[in-house]
């Protein structure tokens, strides 16, 4: 639950840009396709972990203002599918996110290590953007 119109959570978070401000491990995050944010935008993001710089292309497969927003994002190491959801209740927006997470290579047989990791981080980057957006520091 974010205490912010929908509209303008969506706008926040469609923008793949504004992720390095409420996901510490993301160090750079940029738009590499033509034209407005929308369906089949692309994005380059790095990422840092264990002291390295991974790169990783992020397209949106799905894209309904403000209701839902689909990625796929691809790395060497994995691939991953999902979508948030954005549902304006009493008091500002409710979010749901799911990802499919597909390690490759060494992190294959880690799978379930590799999930838990991933939902313990994702609460955090959801947590970090919750405060970004209610304290309003989004100009």
């Amino acid at each position: 639950m974010i205490q912010r119109p929908v509209e303008e959570v969506f706008d926040f978070v469609a923008d793949e840009r504004n992720e390095p401000r409420y996901n510490r491990r993301v160090v750079l995050a940029e738009k590499v396709s033509p034209g407005a944010i929308g369906l089949g935008a692309r994005f380059r993001a790095e990422l840092e972990t264990m002291g390295q710089t991974m790169p990783m292309n992020v397209e949106f497969t799905g894209y309904d203002r403000p209701r839902r927003l689909a990625s796929v994002t691809r790395s060497t190491i994995m691939t991953t599918d999902g979508a948030l959801s954005f549902e304006q209740v009493a008091g500002g927006t409710l979010m749901h996110w799911s990802w499919d997470v597909r390690p490759r290579g060494l992190l294959r047989p880690m799978s379930p290590l590799v999930s838990w990791l991933g939902r313990r981080q994702e609460r955090e980057i959801w947590g970090n953007l919750k405060r970004l957006l209610e304290r309003g520091d989004v100009a």
